[in-house]
């Protein structure tokens, strides 16, 4: 598979064919979403699945990968073993895309606004090289 142009080339029987990276990397995240729900369903766990209970996991979590790097010098912060990483961040991005499919948001879509919007509060030209606050530039 060869990546072109946005979108992936290959030849299927003697045939050139391309799949848009959109709909590659939509499809990639339902399956994501749909094996969530499996899971969850097999377990009849969706009736602990309200918003509350959601938004609070993803904060649990959140704090599980900050208990990694607590206490570490920064140099010690980048050692840390990336299983654990990803074993955290992987139960942060599963609590928020079921919060984000529970209220049918498109994930790709808010964190694009999102971006807009801080590009917007944080513009370049006084943003650029520092970490203060917006309504400190």
């Amino acid at each position: 598979m060869v990546v072109k142009n946005r979108g992936f080339w290959w030849i299927s029987a003697g045939n050139l064919v391309c799949l848009d990276v959109n709909i590659f990397m939509m499809k990639k995240y339902q399956k994501v979403i749909d094996e969530l729900i499996k899971f969850r369903n097999e377990r009849d766990w969706e009736q602990f699945h309200d918003s509350k209970n959601l938004a609070l996991a993803i904060s649990i979590e959140a704090a599980e990968l900050n208990e990694l790097f607590l206490w570490k010098k920064e140099v010690e912060s980048e050692n840390v073993k990336i299983d654990k990483i990803k074993e955290e961040l992987a139960d942060i991005l599963a609590f928020s895309f079921l919060l984000a499919e529970k209220h049918n948001l498109d994930i790709f879509e808010i964190v694009l606004e999102k971006i807009k919007r801080n590009g917007e509060k944080y513009p370049v030209e006084k943003a650029k090289g520092t970490a203060k606050k917006y309504d400190e530039l």
